[in-house]
């Protein structure tokens, strides 16, 4: 595509230790490969100029770890200071998508892909799914299989507690990687139809 039309998807997460990076640089890789411009914003140290990074983006793709059932207390606190683009719905008709890492198979990240859609629904924004039918779910699958943990809302990965980000398994970072592919293809179908109707 031309340059002039790259979409500009932005990666907003946290990582407690390490893990959830691994998985951001994998969503931000795909998206980044599909065409778009990629910005990546670590929320715990978010700046003013990366907040209006935020505003100009046409898409953000949110991602945690999830810790106790929902998403980490660092992103809770970006997604209140967030309340002051909800006033002016600043981020309204943006893509959204989400993404998530915990230390068991299932640990509950439905409810942080949950709160993300949730928050991105506050926002006005459009959610982008993964996309994807779940692996590991015959006989005939395996692990190494992309969506191995079989989510349909985000990307879903798992990394043994007692391990560091070099266990992150290949199959999830392949899952998120195909995350951020979709949601920079959707990114850009969206935006092709909104200059098209612009002229």
């Amino acid at each position: 595509m031309p340059a002039t039309s790259r979409p500009t998807v932005a990666v907003a997460f946290h990582s407690g230790y390490g893990h959830t990076a691994v998985i951001a640089e994998a969503v931000a890789r795909g998206a980044a490969e599909a065409g778009a411009e990629v910005i990546s914003i670590p929320v715990d140290t978010i700046t003013d100029e990366q907040w209006v990074q935020l505003d100009a983006a046409d898409a953000i793709i949110f991602g945690a770890p999830t810790y106790m059932g929902t998403a980490s207390a660092a992103f809770h606190t970006f997604a209140e200071a967030s309340s002051k683009r909800w006033y002016t719905q600043t981020w309204a008709d943006k893509i959204a998508a989400g993404f998530t890492n915990s230390g068991a198979k299932n640990g509950d990240k439905s409810s942080t892909l949950g709160y993300f859609f949730t928050m991105a629904a506050q926002h006005g924004m459009h959610w982008v799914s993964l996309g994807v039918q779940p692996g590991w779910a015959s006989t005939e699958g395996s692990e190494d299989d992309i969506n191995r943990l079989g989510y349909f809302v985000g990307a879903g990965a798992q990394t043994p507690v007692d391990a560091g980000p070099e266990a992150v398994h290949k199959s999830d970072i392949a899952t998120a990687e195909g995350l951020g592919a979709r949601v920079a293809q959707q990114t850009a179908f969206f935006r092709a139809g909104r200059d098209a109707l612009a002229i």
